[in-house]
């Protein structure tokens, strides 16, 4: 079958009728203010409107509003500047049928400024400079289109300082059973026991996510003359009683398998085994370090404190420790 060729060029009404250009530059105009007006439902659903919102619509249910605003403005932006860009091409940018044939990757320097004249002739025929409809339109709808990005740049923030370094125990504070928040008389722990404590606060409802994901303690009750410490280590401990971060050094997951017969706490997720009498030591896995240990003593009344705050950084390793 012989190739029949491209198809005939068929004038458009925007080339041969004024009028119908005129209405095809309002249309894109219409279409990039569109885009515009859904970047300002963005902005101010982030803005203005509040997190805990909601309204219910048929079909959908329970719909959070700020999120509705979210994702109805940023898609809407997106489709009202597609469609604004494709009825321009389509109705007003010259149609022009040009064949580029395959040749090396590097122009020649005749090609090269062959383009260069193609290019400023193709600027002078989408008359940009003369559609100031367009041009304003454009301008306003990719102006605001660029801005809810710098705006949700605030979602990256704030930087977390030292809030990676830092935990909520201190001198003084009493270890408290999770769950339950009671505190922990040392006489309660037999050998072999195992604890899972938090830090004391005035008011539970104060206790972020964040400081659960960081201050979980095990506490661990071996026979004294089992440790195989250094003496700072030791001192460290009270009455074969040990305290370490539950969060693993390794990926920060929970270490919480204890296996009484050998002494070894586990982290289920990759592994890492670390040796109690050693002071948390790893043995095997991944991890790199052992698991920071607290400083533990009593109170008059017996019950369980920290004697001083965590000495190192609990959780993952990472490039800014301060830590060995």
């Amino acid at each position: 079958m012989q190739d029949p060729g491209p198809a005939p060029h068929v004038m458009r009404n925007a080339d041969i009728d004024p009028k119908a250009e005129k209405r095809a530059e309002q249309q894109v105009a219409i279409l990039f203010g569109l885009s515009g007006v859904s970047s300002l439902l963005l902005i101010y659903s982030y803005v203005f409107i509040a997190s805990d919102v909601f309204v219910f619509i048929p079909v959908m249910g329970s719909q959070n509003v700020q999120q509705l605003g979210l994702g109805l403005g940023m898609s809407f932006s997106l489709l009202f500047l597609g469609l604004g860009a494709i009825h321009w091409a389509k109705k007003l940018m010259p149609e022009t049928e040009v064949i580029n044939h395959r040749h090396e990757f590097r122009s020649s320097d005749e090609d090269r400024d062959e383009l260069v004249k193609t290019v400023k002739h193709a600027a002078a025929e989408v008359k940009l400079g003369r559609r100031s409809l367009i041009k304003r339109s454009l301008g306003f709808s990719l102006g605001l289109f660029a801005l809810p990005p710098v705006l949700l740049l605030r979602d990256l923030g704030p930087l977390p300082k030292k809030q990676l370094e830092t935990t909520n125990w201190k001198a003084g504070t009493r270890l408290v059973t999770d769950p339950g928040n009671r505190p922990i008389l040392a006489s309660d722990l037999e050998v072999g026991a195992v604890v899972q404590t938090l830090p004391e606060m005035p008011d539970e409802t104060e206790r972020l996510l964040s400081d659960i994901a960081k201050d979980p303690v095990l506490l661990i009750r071996i026979r004294a003359e089992e440790f195989q410490l250094s003496p700072e280590k030791l001192a460290m401990t009270h009455d074969g009683i040990i305290a370490f971060s539950k969060i693993c050094s390794h990926m920060g997951c929970a270490v919480a398998l204890y296996e009484q017969t050998t002494k070894h706490l586990l982290c289920p997720c990759h592994q890492s085994t670390f040796d109690v009498t050693r002071g948390a030591k790893v043995i095997f896995g991944p991890a790199a370090r052992p698991l920071p240990q607290l400083d533990i003593t009593v109170d008059e009344e017996g019950y369980l404190i920290a004697r001083a705050p965590f000495n190192e950084s609990v959780g993952p390793s990472y490039w800014e420790r301060n830590s060995q």
